[in-house]
C-alpha cells in the first residue's frame, strides 16, 4: 500500500465549492477530507456550502495503491474545482518495495526458530502458523482454543471468526469490518440516526461512535454548535430556553419559535415587537425601504389602522410612550405560519395641553365651594345646639311655677285645733271637736 496526500485551497466568491477527480488510475482510492470555513473537518466529503467573499476553504486527498503496477511505473490525476478552469494535477510513483527487508533474521528467536524476522513481522517456515510460528498445521489442542475466548463460556472469536493456532482470524463482512483479537469489534455495530451510522458525523469503532470535532452524544447526532440557537438579538433561544443539541428547547411558558422568539403571553413580548413598529414609524411605514426594518419586521404583517380594536380577545395589546410624549398602541396575533398579525395605529395618541385659565378657575371653585360646604355644616351643628339648649330652659321654666293657692307666705284667719276627749251623758259617749 502506497498512502500520499495533498493539500488544495481555493478561495472563492462562489457559495459552494466541490471538486472533482480527472483521468483517476483504476488501481487508486482516494479519500478526500474537507475543512470548511467553520474550521471543522469533514472525512469523506469534497465539498463546502455557505461560502461567503474572503472564506476559505481546503481539501486533504488521500491516495491509495490497491495494487504495484511494476517497477518505475507513475499515474497522473488532476482535481478541479466544479465550475473553475484551474486545476492541480498530482503524479503519483509506486513503492512496493519496504526497505527494511535487507535486514532479514532467519531462523529468528522472535519466531520460535521456526520463520524469518523480517520487517518487524515473522515469516513462518512451511507447516508453521502463528504470528510467532510457534503452532505446527495439525496441532490443535484445546488449550490453545480457550487463547480464543475474549472470556471464560465466551464463543471462539466471539462467533465472528476462526480460531486457528490460539489466534482469531476474523471472517469478513459485508457491512463492514470485523476485527479485535477475539473478533469482538467491528465497524458497523454502532447507533444509528436515521439510518445513518453515528449520524454522518463521526466514527464507530468497537461498538462506539467517536465524534467528529462540534458534535457528541451515543450517535453523534447532538451538535456542541449555538450559533443556530441565536436569535435576532444575539441572545441563545431569546433568553427563554436552553440550546441543546443544536436547537432551543423552550422553557417559559408560551414560548414557542426556532429560538423562543414568539411568546404572545411573556412579559417582553410587547418590546420585541416595539422595535420593528418604531422603525416602521421612522421610515413612512414601509419595511422595503430600509435594510434594518426588513430584518425587525421579517416575521411581522403589517396592517396599519386609524383606531386599535378590542373586540379581539386573542390579540395582545401593546403601549409605549414616544419621545413626544405621545402613546402608540398596537396589537399582535400569532399567526398558525409562524408570523404575526401586526395591527399598528397610523399616529400615536397625543393628548391636548392644559388650559390654564381652566385650571385655575377649577381650583378657586374648588377652595370656595369647600368653604360654603363647612360654613352650612358649622350653621347646621349651631342651629342643632341652640333648639337643644332652648328645650332645656323651657323644661325648667315649667317645673319653676306654681299657683298662688299654694303660696308659702298665705296663713288662713281661721285655725282649727282638735281635741281628744270623752264623757259620759245618759251613758252615751261622745268624742268631738270643740271650735
Amino acid at each position: 500500500m502506497v498512502w500520499a496526500s495533498s493539500s488544495l485551497s481555493v478561495q472563492s466568491i462562489r457559495s459552494k465549492v466541490e471538486l472533482s477527480v480527472w483521468d483517476q488510475p483504476e488501481d487508486l482510492n482516494l479519500f478526500f477530507t474537507a475543512t470548511c470555513q467553520d474550521g471543522v473537518s469533514y472525512p469523506n466529503q469534497r465539498k463546502c456550502e455557505g461560502l461567503k467573499i474572503g472564506d476559505t476553504a481546503s481539501f486533504e486527498v488521500s491516495v491509495e495503491a490497491r495494487s504495484c503496477p511494476g517497477k518505475h511505473a507513475e499515474h497522473t490525476f488532476a482535481l478541479r474545482p466544479v465550475g473553475f478552469r484551474d486545476s492541480l494535477a498530482v503524479g503519483v510513483t509506486y513503492s512496493c518495495s519496504c526497505g527494511c527487508s535487507a535486514g532479514q533474521e532467519p531462523d529468528s528467536p522472535r519466531c520460535s526458530g521456526n520463520g524469518t524476522y523480517v520487517c518487524g513481522l515473522c515469516e513462518c517456515n512451511p507447516s508453521y502458523l502463528g504470528s510467532r510460528c510457534e503452532c505446527q498445521e495439525g496441532e490443535n489442542p484445546s488449550g490453545l482454543q480457550n487463547l480464543c475466548r475474549e472470556a471464560e463460556g465466551k464463543p471462539l472469536c466471539s462467533g465472528r471468526g476462526q480460531c486457528s493456532c490460539s489466534q482469531c482470524s476474523c471472517f469478513e463482512s459485508e457491512f463492514g469490518r470485523i476485527y479485535g483479537p477475539f473478533c469482538e469489534c467491528d465497524n458497523f455495530s454502532c447507533a444509528r440516526n436515521r439510518g445513518v451510522l453515528c449520524s454522518g458525523h463521526g466514527e464507530c469503532h468497537c461498538g462506539e461512535c467517536k465524534c467528529h470535532a462540534g458534535y457528541v452524544g451515543d450517535n453523534c447526532n447532538c451538535s456542541t454548535d449555538i450559533s443556530t440557537c441565536r436569535g435576532k438579538e444575539g441572545r441563545i433561544c431569546s433568553d427563554r430556553g436552553h440550546c441543546v443539541c443544536g436547537q432551543c428547547q423552550c422553557t417559559e411558558p408560551g414560548a414557542f419559535g426556532e429560538t423562543c422568539e414568539k411568546c404572545p403571553t411573556c412579559p417582553d413580548a410587547c418590546s420585541t415587537k416595539r422595535d420593528c413598529v418604531e422603525c416602521l414609524l421612522l421610515h413612512s411605514g414601509s419595511p422595503a425601504d430600509n435594510q434594518t426594518c426588513q430584518n425587525l419586521c421579517k416575521d411581522e404583517v403589517v396592517t396599519w389602522v386609524d383606531a386599535i380594536g378590542k373586540d379581539d380577545q386573542e390579540a395582545v395589546l401593546c403601549f409605549y410612550k414616544t419621545a413626544q410624549d405621545c402613546v402608540m398602541l398596537f396589537t399582535y396575533t400569532e399567526l398558525p405560519s409562524g408570523k404575526s398579525n401586526l395591527t399598528v395605529l397610523r399616529e400615536p395618541e397625543c393628548g391636548t395641553a392644559p388650559n390654564v385659565t381652566t385650571i385655575l378657575l377649577a381650583v378657586v371653585g374648588s377652595i370656595l365651594l369647600i368653604g360654603f360646604v363647612l360654613l352650612g355644616i358649622w350653621k347646621l351643628l349651631v342651629t342643632i345646639h341652640d333648639r337643644r339648649e332652648f328645650a332645656k330652659f323651657q323644661s325648667e321654666r315649667s317645673r319653676a311655677r306654681y299657683e298662688m293657692a299654694s303660696n308659702p307666705l298665705y296663713r288662713k284667719p281661721i285655725s282649727t285645733h282638735a281635741v281628744d276627749f270623752t264623757f259620759n251623758k245618759l251613758n252615751r259617749s261622745y268624742n268631738g271637736t270643740v271650735d
